[in-house]
């Protein structure tokens, strides 16, 4: 871990240096426009001339915060007093969160057990402490540019970053069995969330105070996409040709999978495993029609990767991975993907472990700004587990029984059909369970303009009378799921949605409904829970694609359908 702090270290005066150039400029601004009001994502708000102050001050800095204490001790003892640098504000807030992790994960290798559980618990957390080390890495180095509005146009990128940072430390808590030592754990992560939930408040509220850079006089105003190509002004040139070459579908494959022998490779694994470690431009491996048997893992190293086929009921990848063998969940997934700017076209995805398996996942994604259309995700509990980062659904359908939808990705399913299974005997059937851990995290589900219905085994009279179905429940304590402009059978209940485990997050969630028709979309008789909203077409606009995974930067220029706004005027 100490090659990782150097590292960081290194970053820091990079970072510092070339954002001195800075100051002046937005000194100078600060001045001009001091009475100015900004109103950040969240509901909070800052001044320009509190921005200033804050600049001087760690105090001010760390209002916005929900850790104030930590923010503030934390600051100080890297953050220069008096510094009106917006570059050093954001170095000084995600620096700290690369100490305090390396610090927390690091306990994890201290702790003494011998019960096995706990040993794979501490496995666990060293892999996702890669990922974070990964996050924060990417976050601070987005920091690094030409000028402010770099800052500005990348701090969605480290929101999501760090949400994601979020994630991974949560999880390693999570990962212990109840008992001491997993009371330990979650002491030593404490302060690492604290600092990481800091982090995304102070991002979002230097974006606030950057956006005076739009006003006319002050600046020439922001461009999110360039007029040539639809692509962010931010991206570099070798990304824009990496975009640009898969826009309208383009789908020239490099390589071909072929069960009967025709392609390259007859399995997906061995055409991944032949992938040249760089390449110029998007990857594109083609499967033909067939049945993969096979547990696939697209690596983080496979980034920028298209991968299609003739059809989600013809080129299938299937396996049957499941907890109640003794596979960890996250492991049970048939297909995994972490390389960013994944795309899959006319793919199947199944787990056939069955119902009384339990959680066997078919499909896991952790891939930042990656694309799914027109794909088929089928398994019964936890099919699609939307791990993390900003992801995009389209055109598919995704099938199961108990939270067949789960995660704290930034997720948008649209033109979607999401088709609910018949249980066990004893279950009940849950379509979505979001796992956000802190109010200040860049996460949640949204499902827009898609179709809720039962399957034929669900429809039949025993079932559709005995089997209580929902819309979701809540995995943490901030789940976020907003379900608008869809339809919603008549077979789900009228509660619409199920706790957890007694009280817990009913308060805290957020769950909405946006004009959704059909036999299950009548609201009066939903959960009087405070977490539950029936919401405006000004609120549901906040959780469009353009809005909520800012995705005009990134979608349209994968040649995807999408819809970036609301369906309904």
């Amino acid at each position: 871990m100490s090659s990782f702090q150097d590292d960081v270290g290194q970053r820091r005066k990079k970072i510092i240096v070339a954002g001195c150039s800075a100051s002046l400029l937005l000194l100078l601004i600060v001045g001009t426009v001091a009475s100015i009001y900004i109103d950040s994502d969240d509901g909070t708000s800052l001044s320009t001339r509190s921005m200033h102050s804050t600049s001087k001050s760690v105090k001010m800095i760390c209002s916005s915060t929900d850790y104030r204490s930590t923010c503030e001790s934390s600051l100080s003892k890297v953050i220069s007093k008096n510094s009106t640098n917006p570059k050093e504000v954001l170095t000084a807030a995600i620096s700290v969160v690369v100490d305090e992790a390396s610090r927390a994960f690091g306990q994890s290798r201290l702790l003494k057990s011998n019960d096995s559980k706990v040993r794979t618990a501490m496995e666990d957390c060293m892999l996702l402490f890669d990922d974070v080390k990964y996050d924060l890495n990417r976050s601070l180095g987005s920091v690094v540019g030409d000028g402010v509005e770099h800052i500005r146009d990348r701090s969605h990128d480290m929101e999501a970053w760090m949400s994601a940072v979020m994630t991974f430390e949560g999880a390693c808590v999570d990962g212990f069995p109840e008992g001491e030592v997993k009371k330990k754990m979650e002491a030593a992560m404490s302060k690492a969330k604290e600092m990481s939930s800091n982090a995304i408040a102070i991002i979002g509220q230097v974006r606030s105070f950057l956006s005076v850079l739009d006003m006319p006089g002050l600046s020439r105003r922001r461009r999110l996409l360039t007029a040539e190509d639809g692509i962010p002004s931010w991206v570099s040139n070798g990304e824009r040709r990496i975009l640009t070459g898969k826009s309208k579908l383009k789908l020239n494959p490099n390589v071909t999978v072929a069960k009967d022998g025709s392609g390259d490779f007859d399995n997906i694994s061995a055409a991944l495993a032949a992938m040249p470690e760089k390449y110029e431009g998007r990857y594109v491996i083609y499967v033909k029609a067939g049945i993969y048997e096979e547990t696939v893992n697209v690596t983080r190293k496979m980034a920028n990767l298209t991968m299609y086929g003739d059809g989600s009921r013809k080129s299938i990848i299937t396996g049957s991975k499941n907890f109640v063998d003794g596979t960890r969940t996250w492991q049970t997934a048939t297909f995994a993907v972490s390389g960013d700017r994944f795309m899959a076209i006319r793919l199947g995805f199944r787990n056939t472990a069955g119902a009384a398996k339990h959680q066997a996942v078919a499909l896991r994604v952790k891939s930042d700004m990656s694309v799914f259309l027109n794909c088929r995700m089928e398994g019964y509990q936890d099919t699609l587990y939307a791990q993390v980062y900003r992801q995009f659904y389209r055109g598919c359908i995704i099938s199961g029984t108990v939270d067949f939808i789960f995660g704290d990705a930034s997720a948008v399913f649209q033109n979607c059909v999401l088709v609910v299974r018949r249980p066990l005997a004893n279950q009940q059937n849950i379509v979505t369970a979001h796992g956000r851990i802190q109010r200040r995290q860049k996460t949640g589900f949204v499902i827009q303009r898609c179709r809720i219905l039962p399957d034929a085994a669900l429809s039949q009279p025993d079932a559709s009378t005995s089997i209580r179905s929902y819309l979701g429940r809540p995995w943490k304590e901030y789940a976020r799921t907003i379900i608008m402009e869809s339809h919603i059978g008549g077979f789900i209940h009228p509660d619409g949605y199920m706790p957890w485990d007694g009280n817990f997050a009913l308060s805290t969630l957020y769950y909405a409904e946006f004009n959704n028709v059909g036999g299950g979309a009548h609201v009066s008789g939903r959960v009087t829970w405070p977490g539950f909203h029936i919401i405006d077409r000004d609120e549901a606009e906040r959780y469009t694609p353009e809005r909520f995974l800012y995705g005009a930067a990134w979608i349209p220029a994968t040649g995807a359908p999408v819809k970036l706004g609301m369906y309904t005027r």
